[in-house]
Formats: C-alpha cells, structure tokens, sequence
C-alpha cells in the first residue's frame, strides 16, 4: 500500500505536488507506475517508461471493445518530448472510433483533459517528467472509460437511516481479472464519502508492526519446529525460488506463510506489476484525498483468528496452499512426499487438481461479478452457508466471529446525529447471507438497496 498512500511517501529533494495525489491510486493500481515515482516524478521520462505507459494504455483500451479503425499515425515523432510522449499514448487511442481521435494527437488529447498547458501553451518540445507523462496516460484511460460508461462497478450497496447514507462495498481482496480501472461512479462514491472504514486500518504503523510480530515465532522455536522436516525444505524451496532466503522463511509462523501464498495463487495475467488489492486501492485513494479513515477491527483481532488455529491445522493450511502454487507435473518427489505425507496420497490426484483449478477459475467469476455488480450472482456462487457449517477449524470463524462486529459498526454509523455520507468496505463474504451486513441492517430497520447502476 505505501507507494499509493501521502502518508507513506518517499521523502525526495522535490516532493510531489500536491495535486499529483489525486491520481496515484489509479495509475499505481494500473501498473502505470511504481515506488519510482517518487524519487523520479521530476526526471524526464525514459523511452522504456513512456513505451511500458503505452502497452498499459493500450491494454485497457482495448477491453472497452469500441470499433476499430484504420489509424493514421504515420509519421508521429515518439521521444521524451512532451509532444513525443503524447503522440505515444494518442497512438494507443487512435486504433479506436473514440469520439474525436480523427482530429489528431493535441486536439484530441486536449479534448479528453489528458493534454493541458500551463497558461502560456501546450510546450510540446520540452521534455516531459515522468509524472507529467503518468498523469497523461491516466487521465487518458479515466477519460475514455468514463465516456464509455465503462469500469469496475463493484458489489455496492447503500442503506440508508436516520438521515445517513452507508455504502457497503464488498471487497475482494485481490487483483485479478483486469479490475482496474474503476468506474467513475465508484471512484465518486469513495471521494465523496466524510468516512471510509475498513476491516483494518492499513495506515495505523503501530497495528501493522504488531500484526508483523505476530506472524512470526517469538518463543525461540522456527518454522521448522511446527512442520515436518520434509514440508519445511519444500516450502523454503518453493519459496526460495521466489527470491525468499530460508533464514527469512524460517522466521515466519506456518499460518503466515500460507495466506501469503493463497494470495500470490488468486493473482493472474492481468494482474498489474504492483499487485494492488481492492481494498487497498480504496484505502489508496482516500488517504490521498484526506478523507478520514475508520476500521471495524484491530489487527490484533484478526490476527488472533489465525494464531489460535490448532498445530495440526497450520500445517495442512500451509502444505494447501503450497500445492495451489505448484505444478504437480513439474514437481520434485521430495516435495510430493512432503506434500501428501501431510495431506494425503489424493491430494496429487487428478480429480484433486481439477478441484483447484474449478476454485481459480471460481475466483474469476466472483471477479467479473463483482465488476458487473452481480450481487445476486455472487449470493448464488459463493457458498457462505457451506462455509460457515463445515467443519473447517478457520472457515467458520472467518464469519461467525466476524459479521456481528461490522453490522454493529454500520449500525453505529448510521445512528450517528445529523446527516452523514460514508463508506465501508469489507469481505464481500460478510455481506451476503442470513447473517451478512445487508441482511443485518435490514433486521434493524434500515432501508438496504444495490446501488443503481449508472
């Protein structure tokens, strides 16, 4: 999250401007930009950068499905140059019927709001920094999604009491299924809240240092103590490969290292360079836009559900997760011993990664309805009664001891005196069902709606 938060920026002999917050969420979630930014926001941009820019640009231009055109692009000088820099994004752009694109570079990149000068003229010969050219590609893509009513709109709902508006929206927490960029509706709804609460208050260090020491054993022992011996070389080989040393691994609790690896398993193609989950984007562009920020939970809470998870159950968690990361056809005999030593001989079976594989592609569907605000979609396809009622040790905490808590929050919100705009974000799981947020509220009397899609 750092790298897209004020808070957390990089001190720089030229700090960023203050406007330039205001599109770091979205162009650092799109992979336009990375911690660079910020030591180089003022440096022009290299060749690679602008061409990297374009290749994002022209990704997401392609997914809006506009007619296509014959472009007339020859001859568009591409360099470093302010004007080189526009006629590389504009290229992206002018395979498309886009309202406008058959003007030409400046015109049509003014008429988006994706070229502007400074008073004095457009200075197309002076070489352009790094954050003018991620500014020109952002507002570029926002501009053109926006006009074709395009973008992810989210699992949103809003209820309403007592003069206050709660949005809910239902996170997913991961980045997958070319997610980004949002629509602006929901863009909106996030910067016009008073109020945006999450499970977790990701800017809060001292929580975040705590949960950090959580993860990791405080009692003398290491990994290698909780496992087999054969699941710890497999999981330091594993991860070793991934740039991990084992001195580093050894330190981590087994519960810890496996939700890191379930969540390296739901990522995909799509997923932009930075790996921005959901929740965090939301968070992102909030603090940047000095919007207050509340939390149903400490992490110290949800920290606990996972270190009170029974020996036993850490280590089938860990070798789970693993097998999700792995390749069972390119995978060593070490690591297959190991693996089904603790899971069994059918968790190499071909019915067992078929299941794996339906659980992937499963998270892809909850993906595109949650881009299409498929609410019933997504109550019919995530299976939360199952969840609750199996005799998983972590499942069924995972919403037992949890959605009480959030529609106490929510409630409390729109208790609140006066008029108040909010939003909560939290687990799309806690939302739905007989014990979800939005039956809760309803319980209590309040008016719970999805929101109108624009």
């Amino acid at each position: 999250l750092a790298p897209a938060s004020a808070e957390e920026a990089s001190v720089t002999a030229e700090p960023l401007p203050l406007w330039a917050y205001g599109m770091l969420a979205d162009s650092y979630a799109m992979g336009l930009v990375g911690d660079e930014i910020y030591t180089q926001h003022n440096q022009v941009v290299t060749q690679e950068q602008v061409t990297a820019m374009a290749e994002v640009v022209s990704d997401k231009l392609a997914l809006l499905g506009v007619e296509q055109r014959t472009a007339d692009t020859e001859g568009l000088v591409l360099d470093t140059t302010r004007g080189g820099v526009v006629n590389a994004f504009y290229q992206a752009a002018a395979d498309y019927a886009f309202p406008g694109v058959e003007e030409g570079p400046e015109a049509f990149m003014v008429s988006v709001g994706a070229l502007c000068g400074d008073g004095t003229g457009l200075h197309l010969d002076r070489p352009c920094t790094l954050l003018e050219a991620a500014t020109m590609a952002n507002s570029l893509i926002l501009a053109l999604y926006d006009g074709q009513n395009a973008g992810s709109l989210g699992l949103l709902w809003k209820a309403t009491g007592n003069g206050n508006t709660l949005y809910l929206l239902g996170s997913i927490h991961t980045d997958r299924n070319n997610v980004y960029p949002f629509h602006k509706q929901l863009r909106d709804i996030i910067l016009n809240s008073e109020q945006v609460s999450f499970e977790l208050d990701f800017n809060d260090v001292q929580q975040v240092m705590e949960f950090a020491a959580m993860q990791v054993y405080s009692d003398g022992t290491t990994l290698a103590d909780h496992i087999s011996p054969e699941l710890y070389q497999a999981v330091v080989k594993t991860l070793g490969q991934m740039g991990m040393e084992e001195e580093l691994v050894s330190q981590y609790k087994a519960w810890a290292l496996a939700t890191s690896l379930q969540s390296l398993a739901t990522t995909d193609e799509t997923t932009s360079s930075n790996a921005m989950a959901i929740d965090l984007y939301v968070n992102a562009k909030a603090v940047n836009a000095g919007i207050d920020i509340g939390a149903v939970e400490t992490y110290a809470f949800q920290g606990g559900i996972f270190d009170s998870l029974s020996p036993e159950y850490q280590e089938v968690y860990l070798a789970s997760s693993l097998l999700m990361v792995l390749d069972v056809d390119t995978m060593d005999e070490a690591t297959k011993k190991a693996i089904t030593d603790v899971l069994g001989e059918e968790a190499l079976t071909a019915d067992t990664q078929a299941a794996l594989e339906e659980e992937m592609a499963q998270i892809g569907i909850w993906m595109d309805q949650w881009k299409a605000r498929d609410t019933q979609g997504f109550a019919q396809a995530y299976p939360k009664d199952e969840v609750i009622n199996s005799d998983d040790e972590l499942n069924s905490k995972l919403f037992t001891d949890r959605d009480p808590g959030m529609i106490a929050y929510a409630d409390a919100y729109l208790k609140q005196d006066g008029a108040h705009t909010g939003l909560l974000v939290v687990g799309a799981g806690h939302m739905i069902g007989s014990g979800g947020i939005v039956q809760g509220l309803k319980d209590l009397g309040y008016t719970v709606e999805v929101a109108a899609k624009p």
